[in-house]
């Protein structure tokens, strides 16, 4: 009997990289391209640098590159873990707008990645396996009106292993049965909790959440395919993830324009090195002082008025290590004063001990916008009271990178070699231009390779 986990599975297994409309391909590789360049930025990071010792150590032997110099090769599960995991390493990776609790490139590049590698797959299955991953999870993302957060869970962990499955089952050439096994293996697979926000502690663990979802894509598909089987409800049963993990939810989201409309045209590239709800407040204090001038020091108190997200879970007066500093609008609206939010290197221990930077911090109020309700708006009201007096409101809606104002093709050039300046710029610009072209590759056992070679 057909019902809604049935009908995103027959969708996933019948789409076909011929049938692709040429501006969602194009959606899909910039998605790509932007994700190789966070993986690379986030491997050198201490916490991230735990987690490619333990892929490293678990999955040798394999044909999967985890991204990064020095990268070894290690077996597909192992890749997935530890390039979802790079990927949200430092608040870089791509998501949603309008917000979906999912994050296309950390779950389906990682997990898609490893296993075309480990199968000698090409470009176009890769880009396939994308574009059928995103279609089904961000739908399945949106169905859960972002309230699985709300619960205490971390959205991307708890939608992420169906974006995962659905990705690998294309690439394993699954039918409709297979793919529907895939995606009730998932559902039992989602995990992730938003305690890290709460305690001020232990904020490593959410770059953790990324890199198990990928995992579990792996994993549930690769189980399908040995003929393990999964509840064919998973999605919308009495038990199943919605209301499970949901206080509230909208079923008819899970198949709302399937197979008429590309909701991968809604993947969001990140401008700054921070949490989501940070960028609108943040741009509004960049288009203000570019207007009127002023600097951190001539700041009396600042006002923001977002959404309940940015109130409730992003309002970190005194954060406690750098993860967390990403994570609070009012430190990364102060650091905007100070430093530059578009480098992620802006946001280090330094920033995190400035004394001006921690005092402007306490300045920020952060309220809920008469009106809003929910997590589908990231608009920003920004008030900047000035110690001479004066008073500088700002409404900030998107910024560069989102669906209405994407990225060109040289300002995501520009994004990936500032990401990757820390290796060698000659291979960097090949490897984007390679990316770039990604639909006329035959294998793509080179991705990752120049990166292996750059090891200190």
């Amino acid at each position: 009997m057909a019902n809604e986990t049935t009908e995103l599975a027959d969708y996933a297994a019948a789409l076909r990289y011929e049938d692709l409309p040429s501006d969602v391909v194009q959606r899909a590789k910039d998605t790509i391209a932007d994700t190789v360049a966070t993986i690379v930025y986030g491997y050198d990071l201490p916490w991230s640098q735990i987690i490619v010792a333990y892929a490293r150590r678990t999955g040798p032997g394999g044909r999967s590159r985890i991204l990064g110099p020095g990268g070894p090769l290690v077996h597909a599960p192992a890749a997935a873990f530890a390039n979802g995991a790079l990927t949200h390493a430092f608040e870089l990776d791509n998501l949603t707008r309008p917000g979906s609790g999912v994050h296309p490139g950390a779950i389906l590049l990682s997990s898609g990645l490893a296993v075309a590698q480990e199968r000698g797959l090409g470009g176009r299955a890769l880009i396939e396996a994308f574009v059928a991953g995103a279609e089904v999870m961000i739908r399945i993302g949106r169905a859960t009106r972002h309230t699985n957060e709300a619960r205490g869970f971390h959205a991307p962990g708890t939608t992420g292993p169906f974006g995962g499955a659905v990705a690998v089952g294309r690439l394993l050439g699954f039918d409709a049965a297979c793919m529907t096994n895939a995606l009730g293996i998932a559902g039992s697979l989602s995990c992730g909790l938003l305690e890290f926000a709460r305690s001020g502690t232990g904020a490593m663990v959410k770059r953790l959440h990324l890199g198990r979802a990928a995992e579990s894509g792996v994993l549930a598909a690769s189980l399908a395919a040995d003929g393990f089987t999964g509840p064919h409800s998973v999605i919308e049963g009495e038990f199943g993830f919605l209301r499970v993990f949901c206080p509230d939810f909208d079923i008819d989201e899970l198949v709302r324009g399937l197979g008429e409309s590309y909701v991968t045209h809604t993947v969001l590239m990140k401008r700054f090195a921070c949490h989501i709800t940070a960028h609108t407040p943040v741009q509004a204090i960049l288009d203000l002082r570019a207007e009127h001038g002023f600097y951190g020091a001539d700041v009396a108190a600042i006002a923001i008025a977002g959404n309940e997200k940015m109130a409730k879970v992003n309002n970190i007066a005194q954060p406690k290590d750098v993860m967390m500093s990403q994570y609070s609008v009012p430190f990364c609206v102060a650091l905007a004063h100070f430093r530059d939010p578009r480098d992620p290197r802006s946001f280090d221990e330094t920033a995190l001990r400035d004394p001006a930077i921690r005092a402007l911090t306490e300045q920020v109020t952060v309220t809920i916008a008469e009106g809003t309700h929910n997590h589908a708006t990231l608009a920003a009201n920004v008030t900047v009271t000035l110690k001479d007096g004066r008073v500088l409101t700002r409404r900030v809606e998107d910024f560069k990178g989102t669906p209405q104002r994407p990225l060109s093709h040289d300002e995501l050039r520009e994004k990936f070699l500032m990401l990757t300046r820390h290796c060698r710029r000659a291979e960097m610009e090949r490897l984007f231009e390679r990316l770039a072209h990604l639909e006329s590759e035959k294998d793509l056992d080179w991705l990752g390779l120049d990166l292996a070679a750059q090891a200190a």
